[in-house]
């Protein structure tokens, strides 16, 4: 089968080194394979994703060295989720139909002060509040508040291997819960417009975070009731800062604006990435094109990655 990977951006804010080296490792994953290369923008919540973050984003990218063979703005308005609420409607009422959609009308003041079971991670887990509620307790409570639509799971183990961290295991019931699908207002949740999106773009591979290895047991349970094919996944390494803290856009750290003004060129940045990962064993710059010859997964690290002080300084 034909590989294909993509870098699906949220054009929340300028793109940081954490975000860039997700691109780079999924764009030399499939590059190395000789696979196809999608651009999805991830703005479901238009309102805080402008268009304009994400035709920076695309010039960021380009700057870098990585290029895609559609999406996009060249690719036209499918390729931008906020677009694709007809899409997620089909699949919703798949669901639907299966009966394993409920109305959830918990505000977030309730859920923060419920208490509810927590992961030992600390990660809430939801208790399954408005699971049980008769047709007349949903009628009442919808004149006060428009609910959200939550997605049952069972008391089920799922495990994978993911082609970075290795076997990963988690029970759904216990360790996630029934989980968000679309929210109060109509806007479609992060888990069945990522697993639509990516099964209907014909993606056969998944490079992101380490903070997202936990959505992956529910997103495969999705495209098992859903009848669609799962990718393989690769979840990757985390850049921090050297006192563990993670990068962030709302942080402001090491954007791309900040490194293209301070590197003026991608070289140094791709090799000073291609090192903190395992892929070379200096930081010397190199571009990003020379190293999808030699690119395999058994070289990138599993462990987070701290950058030294010297690369944070603005």
């Amino acid at each position: 089968m034909a590989v294909c990977g993509r870098f699906a951006p949220t054009p929340s804010g300028r793109i940081h080194l954490g975000n860039i080296l997700c691109a780079m490792l999924s764009w030399l994953s499939v590059r190395a394979k000789g696979g196809r290369y999608l651009l999805r923008i991830e703005d479901l919540d238009a309102m805080r994703c402008p268009r304009s973050l994400a035709d920076q984003i695309e010039d960021d990218l380009q700057w870098f060295g990585i290029d895609w063979d559609d999406g996009g703005s060249a690719g036209g308005e499918s390729w931008y989720q906020s677009t694709r609420s007809p899409i997620y409607d089909r699949y919703f009422e798949k669901l639907e139909q299966q009966g394993l959609l409920y109305p959830c009308f918990c505000s977030r003041a309730e859920l923060h002060a419920a208490q509810a079971p927590h992961r030992s991670d600390g990660t809430y887990v939801y208790a399954g509040t408005c699971r049980g509620l008769t047709p007349e307790q949903i009628a009442e409570k919808r004149k006060h508040r428009p609910p959200a639509m939550r997605m049952r799971v069972p008391d089920r183990t799922v495990s994978f291997s993911d082609g970075c961290q290795g076997v990963y295991t988690e029970n759904l019931a216990r360790d996630c819960g029934d989980f968000i699908i679309r929210r109060s207002d109509g806007v479609y949740g992060y888990q069945l417009a990522v697993v639509v999106d990516d099964a209907e773009m014909g993606v056969t591979e998944v490079v992101r975070g380490r903070d997202l290895l936990e959505s992956t047991p529910r997103q495969l349970y999705l495209y098992e009731r859903l009848g669609l094919p799962a990718p393989e996944f690769y979840h990757i390494p985390l850049l921090t800062a050297p006192d563990g803290r993670r990068l962030s856009k709302r942080d402001g750290d090491l954007d791309l604006g900040v490194l293209r003004a301070r590197f003026g060129r991608p070289e140094p940045i791709v090799g000073m990435l291609a090192a903190a990962v395992g892929l070379r064993p200096t930081a010397e710059p190199v571009a990003l094109a020379e190293l999808a010859a030699d690119f395999s997964w058994d070289k990138v690290s599993r462990m987070d990655v701290a950058l030294p002080s010297e690369i944070l300084q603005r």
